[in-house]
């Protein structure tokens, strides 16, 4: 081992002095940047088995295709059947900044996480969540961009988006998507040249990002109609269990105080504005509700664009408007995508279960028994409805649509609304036998994990997670009614 006083600092006395007053300068800065990193709670995960006994049950993996959901509602009126191709055809079609084939597939950029909504709804049909094989890798460099595929995205990972939970300073909150891709040197974006990727390495190694991966749409419609009356009801219902399994939960809310239910925190009220916002921040295209571009630095990579004579390009903001002077789509001619994708996401009926075995029929009740029904509430029923389809249905989501608080372990420090860093929406179950990934940040392909990962001591920041109790119940009980409850966990 080298002796101490053989370093240069100790025997080099008259630079050591010389250097000083440096060395005291670069300590406060150290020390004002670790006051400013420690002045937030960390991203942190959690991982193997969080609390004895760990568990012994297997997940048995993804249920293969054929897809147990995409289908549309078979009562939905001949009207509505007759739409059904053309907005799949919506849901489905790429957008391209400028040039493209369609008038209606323009406004890419100018930055974007992808270019269809479909790339990320994706599994294991069209309006679901992430599939095995990520389609990023076909998209970032289309048509000449120079983009380079951030850290966290693989060929066989999720589809997921970044949020940065605070400024450069590691203090302001921001908590916004940065979006992963630019436009900049597309051939469809003459003259943006210059607008550069978010520096994500640099928020990887200060601590400063968390992710959100694809939330599946099947079964939205009936999700966007279930009376506030009884999510409140069933808020109510049970306390004292609620109260001995530390559960609360309290609902989001939108700025006219009514229950918003989508969205990773229950941040949106409805199909509209969650397909608003999606829109303008997963593929840069503004719309008739966020009209405006998602980054106006640079000038050059703005709408219109210049494009040969005879092509499409973007007439100025929002990229999307309504159909006003433009060809008819017969037989649907709505006021603007937003409406097609709304109506498509509504029309999905909700993923088919498949029938009960001695197996699945046991994990239910063992479902029931250790408490996961007090958050993930078997079911809603939705009132009288002006789409018949939707009407006096029995919605068996397992979701009670309120926010819970899950502790530091899941917390990514970002509040929406009133929802607080560490609480999330309880996640509907129905057409999890088909989902790759799990929790919000698709941290695990193990339901078994997922399930640990629901447990999480408080830090002094965030509270004990609400599921610590229903965990160790889960983790309680014998190998055979754990495997159980996965098994009917995979039957969803």
């Amino acid at each position: 081992m080298p002796k101490i006083d053989d370093s240069t600092m100790q025997t080099n006395s008259g630079s050591s002095s010389r250097r000083l007053p440096i060395l005291i300068t670069l300590a406060a800065l150290v020390a004002i940047s670790l006051a400013a990193l420690m002045s937030r709670p960390a991203v942190v995960k959690g991982s193997g088995c969080p609390i004895s006994p760990c568990p012994t049950a297997v997940d048995p993996g993804t249920r293969p295709l054929p897809a147990a959901a995409g289908t549309f509602y078979p009562a939905l009126n001949a009207n509505q059947n007759a739409v059904t191709t053309r907005l799949t055809q919506i849901f489905t079609e790429v957008n391209f900044v400028a040039g493209g084939p369609l008038v209606k597939t323009v406004g890419l950029g100018p930055r974007f996480n992808s270019n269809s909504c479909s790339s990320c709804h994706a599994y294991p049909a069209v309006g679901g969540s992430s599939s095995p094989t990520n389609p990023l890798f076909g998209i970032y460099q289309l048509m000449g961009a120079t983009n380079t595929m951030p850290y966290f995205i693989t060929t066989n990972g999720p589809t997921m988006v970044a949020r940065f939970p605070y400024k450069s300073d590691g203090v302001t909150p921001d908590g916004g998507v940065h979006q992963m891709f630019t436009i900049s040197n597309r051939t469809d974006a003459p003259g943006c040249t210059t607008m550069a990727q978010p520096d994500f390495t640099t928020a990887q190694a200060t601590n400063d990002i968390i992710f959100r991966q694809t939330t599946p749409t099947y079964g939205v419609g009936l999700m966007e109609l279930i009376p506030e009356t009884q999510i409140i009801a069933n808020m109510n219902a049970n306390l004292t269990l609620k109260k001995s399994l530390g559960i609360t939960g309290h609902p989001n809310n939108s700025d006219d105080g009514t229950i918003t239910r989508f969205g990773w925190k229950a941040q949106h009220k409805s199909m509209i504005t969650f397909a608003g916002e999606a829109y303008t921040v997963e593929e840069g295209v503004s719309d008739e509700a966020f009209p405006s571009e998602n980054d106006e630095s640079i000038p050059s990579c703005l709408p219109p664009f210049p494009v040969p004579v005879g092509t499409n390009k973007t007439k100025g903001v929002p990229d999307d408007r309504n159909d006003t002077g433009e060809a008819p789509k017969l037989p649907v001619n709505f006021s603007g995508d937003l409406e097609r994708f709304s109506l498509f996401m509504r029309f999905l009926q909700p993923p088919t279960p498949v029938a009960p075995t001695t197996s699945t029929a046991n994990g239910l009740v063992q479902f029931q028994n250790v408490g996961c029904n007090m958050c993930h509430q078997i079911s809603f029923t939705t009132p009288t409805a002006s789409i018949a389809a939707l009407s006096n249905q029995t919605a068996t989501l397992y979701s009670d649509l309120l926010v819970h608080d899950l502790g530091p372990g899941d917390a990514d420090n970002v509040p929406q609304g009133a929802a607080s860093g560490d609480q999330f929406r309880t996640a509907p179950l129905w057409g999890i036998g088909q989902r790759y990934f799990f929790m919000h940040d698709a941290r695990t392909m193990d339901m078994v994990q997922a399930i640990e990962d629901h447990y999480s001591l408080g830090n002094g920041v965030y509270p004990n997670s609400e599921a610590n109790a229903v965990i160790q119940n889960f983790n309680n009980l014998s190998n055979k009614n754990q495997q159980d409850l996965i098994n009917f966990l995979r039957s969803l």
